[in-house]
């Protein structure tokens, strides 16, 4: 089973991705290519942090 990542993209939607490849790697850095749901072009996605309130 797949575990699904919350991502923001560059445009500041926030969805769930199904795969957020290479997640580890640290020397790429955070970020990678997702195509947004909302916008409907690839962006650049970061994983979202949660905060406790």
């Amino acid at each position: 089973m797949k575990e699904s990542t919350v991502v923001r993209c560059a445009d500041g939607h926030v969805f769930s991705a199904a795969s957020f490849p290479m997640q580890q790697a640290e020397r790429l850095g955070p970020g990678r290519l997702v195509r947004c749901p909302r916008c409907a072009r690839l962006r650049s996605v970061v994983p979202v942090t949660l905060q406790k309130r």
